[in-house]
């Protein structure tokens, strides 16, 4: 181990060095023209610093995606810009509540409301506290920002991982309106529209907008003769900004999101098992015959379901905001965000993902509320730039309420291990206070050269509760008869404690349009409660904190007259105490829970690339090699919970983490083409490629999505003078079947199922806009 994880820091070094080297090569080669002839590539402006600036100023690897680029290719949510934005990859589940967003291998997997996301997803400022609220449709962005690595310096809460900062449009200064709509295969619409612009002279204007979209879904459930695995989703957004003075700046946003979502429990690919790390094979020949006897022919692509229930989630997540700009003149300005959210989710899940109730398989249903709500408060002052040193400062304040109720319902029939009507009900929470203090500044050395340094203080203070009431009897031959379901249980507790996140870094520009950086970035997330329906004794107290050390190199600019924009880094975090989803069984049911998943490592290179090496054509290269790894796990001790057989597969040092592809790519090609006098026709094609992806920490075989590539490419016609664009696109062209999730069954862990995504296969449609 110790010679392969040397050669790996060796490999990374190389790698960044050469990517870094061949920037430089071209930063003094570059001509000083700065003529435009249809070929520069214009300028990003970011906020990833709380200020707005050029993104080939900023000493962070950043991935960018403009609204205009996602609502032209129909992604409309995080996990659909995933795809774009080879660093992130998405956990998807049957209900928001159980999906989560990775950043370079690293994410939190867990239903818990003792928990909080090692990616912080953060809107307009406020970030959102609970890793389901980030997962609803984004409607009226500006633009989503992709800040990999630590964070946690300038970000509000925890991002030890990195940010997903999400950026909406402000309103106009003259009247303007617009309607979208596309039409898709598989019985897919999605409409919106809205008004800007002045309400009241220069001193007021604002923006509304609405939006509605529906997806019958693509996987058949056979005995309820039904499509399922879509969505009905509806909202809006309303942002107003006053300016009452030159110096002031007030700004109210509001936005509400219902989301009602049909994802099944998942769709069955075996009947049998392959265990780690011996590849033993454990076949269900009765199992097996269960679904064969239902219409069900598992298989890799498999998208036929059989349940008696409709697994379903409706969600509703709002909120508003109230923030303030105030120049204190001398280029110092004071900002104020206050915000409250609010979080509500129902779910009903086909537990047993059967139709069929037999002694073996008993029928099982499960029932969740959850009532959450976040009151934040964020101060900081920014500084004037240009002096000998410029810095962002503040205060931060988040305060969390959770309160849930889960239910699961089992009926066995006559000869069951318990014949009849059984269940389990637990009512459980958290609140969770969080408090900050940060700044990060910028010590100009010379004009060049600058020392990046800044830190963050962090305090926590978490508590829990749980009571969990079941009808197993007191005292049975049996105690754990039910299936997955627990004995009674009471429980509560709570933990302070403080936490430090920081940054230090030297940063050299080459030239006017080059930048090069070297950074050390330490990441910090609080403790953790691992509250959840099964939560038993020895699971109370609370998670070590999860800290990590990232090491970075990199270099981005505009090379050849602007023809190109770069960005290239090199990375290696280390993490301790990562905060990782473990697995084991109640009576043969598969239960998840949350472990300290002892020390990993994620290492790579990461390239965004954009040239314009003609007019109208735009190409870009998003690619990332991540080699990330457990570097030690320690093996739970046997108990009740954890049998010897159990705790003697679990040594998984060395082997890759979850939902992180050691390669992952995005090629695109854009060209406009004028036809006549204020029409253009609009060529656009896309591929995303990733490699083998493992999904689960077990390292289960069977839960490894091989290799696989996506194809999509879309035709239009644009009239910017008239304001209106028509485009026809394909998505998956090749036709290619992939799984977006795999994961061992409920049903007695009796084989594997997996998540079906939207574009698992081909699909056409249509997307229309117009401006007035």
């Amino acid at each position: 181990m110790t010679n392969q994880l040397s050669s790996g820091r060796v490999r990374l070094v190389l790698m960044g060095a050469a990517a870094v080297a061949a920037l430089a090569g071209a930063a003094s080669a570059q001509t000083a023209s700065s003529s435009d002839n249809g070929t520069t590539v214009g300028e990003v402006v970011v906020t990833a610093r709380h200020r707005a600036e050029s993104l080939q100023r900023v000493p962070i690897n950043i991935s960018v995606v403009s609204g205009a680029q996602a609502a032209a290719k129909n992604l409309n949510d995080i996990q659909d810009l995933s795809s774009q934005i080879p660093s992130v990859d998405f956990r998807t589940g049957a209900s928001n509540k159980d999906q989560t967003v990775f950043v370079r291998g690293i994410g939190t997997i867990s239903t818990s409301p003792g928990v909080e996301p090692s990616v912080s997803t953060v809107v307009d400022g406020v970030v959102m506290a609970r890793a389901g609220q980030a997962t609803v449709d984004l409607s009226d962005i500006d633009h989503v920002e992709v800040l990999n690595g630590p964070q946690g310096t300038l970000f509000g809460k925890n991002a030890s991982a990195g940010v997903v900062n999400v950026v909406t449009k402000n309103p106009t200064n003259t009247p303007t309106g617009f309607v979208d709509a596309g039409f898709y295969e598989g019985d897919e619409y999605r409409l919106s529209g809205g008004v800007s612009g002045p309400i009241i002279g220069d001193k007021l204007k604002g923006m509304v907008s609405v939006f509605n979209g529906a997806y019958a879904g693509n996987v058949d459930n056979v005995y309820l003769h039904d499509k399922v695995n879509g969505y009905d989703n509806t909202g809006g957004r309303a942002k107003f900004v006053a300016t009452p003075n030159s110096a002031l700046t007030l700004t109210l946003g509001l936005d509400y999101t219902h989301s009602y979502e049909t994802n099944p429990t998942g769709v069955w690919t075996t009947t049998n098992r392959v265990a780690y790390p011996n590849n033993a094979v454990s076949n269900y020949p009765g199992f097996a015959t269960l679904l064969a006897s239902e219409g069900i022919t598992p298989s890799a692509d498999n998208r036929t379901i059989s349940t008696d229930v409709k697994s379903q989630a409706d969600d509703v997540n709002d909120g508003v905001s109230f923030q303030i700009d105030w120049d204190l003149g001398g280029g110092y300005r004071l900002t104020s965000i206050t915000a409250y959210r609010d979080w509500r989710n129902v779910q009903n899940q086909d537990y047993d993902q059967l139709s069929t109730v037999t002694a073996t398989y008993p029928g099982v249903e499960d029932l969740g509320h959850l009532d959450f709500s976040q009151t934040s408060e964020e101060l900081r002052i920014a500084s004037p730039k240009g002096g000998l040193i410029d810095y962002v400062a503040g205060l931060y304040y988040l305060d969390g309420v959770d309160h849930e109720t889960y239910e699961r319902e089992e009926v066995q029939p006559v000869g069951g291990a318990l014949p009849g009507y059984n269940n389990g009900i637990a009512h459980y929470g958290s609140t969770d206070q969080n408090y900050a203090v940060f700044g990060e500044a910028n010590v100009n050395v010379t004009k060049s050269f600058r020392v990046v340094l800044g830190g963050r203080v962090i305090g926590d203070d978490l508590s829990y509760y749980n009571t969990r009431v079941t009808t197993l009897p007191v005292a049975p031959a049996t105690p754990t008869s039910i299936v997955g379901i627990q004995p009674n249980f009471s429980g509560s507790g709570s933990e302070t404690k403080t936490g430090f996140a920081g940054r230090a870094g030297l940063q050299y520009d080459l030239s006017d349009t080059v930048t090069s950086y070297i950074t050390y970035s330490h990441g910090y997330m609080g403790p953790a409660y691992n509250v959840f329906f099964n939560q038993i004794a020895a699971e109370e107290p609370p998670l070590n904190p999860e800290t990590s050390d990232s090491y970075e190199i990199g270099m981005k600019g505009q090379f050849w007259d602007r023809r190109v924009q770069a960005d290239v880094s090199a990375f290696l975090t280390n993490f301790q105490n990562y905060q990782a989803n473990s697995t084991f069984y109640v009576n043969g049911a598969l239960v998840t829970n949350l472990v300290n998943a002892g020390s990993v490592r994620t290492e790579g290179v990461q390239a965004d690339i954009t040239a314009r090496p003609i007019h109208g054509l735009t190409l870009t290269f998003n690619g990332m090699y991540d080699d990330a790894y457990v570097v030690s796990f320690p093996c739970p001790a046997v108990s009740t919970t954890y049998t010897a057989a159990q705790r003697a597969t679990c040594n998984v040092n060395g082997e890759p983490l979850p939902f992180a592809p050691r390669w992952k790519s995005h090629l695109e090609g854009d060209y406009r083409w004028p036809l006549v006098s204020a029409l253009d026709l609009a060529l656009e094609t896309d591929y995303n490629w990733q490699s083998a992806t493992q999904y689960q920490l077990s390292e289960t075989p069977q839960t490894i999505q091989p290799a696989y590539g996506i194809w999509n490419a879309s035709i239009g016609l644009i009239s910017d003078a008239n304001g209106w664009s028509a485009r026809v696109l394909v998505k998956n062209i090749a036709n290619t079947h992939y799984s977006s999730y795999l994961s061992a069954g409920d049903e007695g862990s009796t084989g594997i199922i997996r998540w079906v995504p939207r574009d698992d296969d081909r699909y056409f449609g249509v997307n229309l806009h117009k401006d007035f």
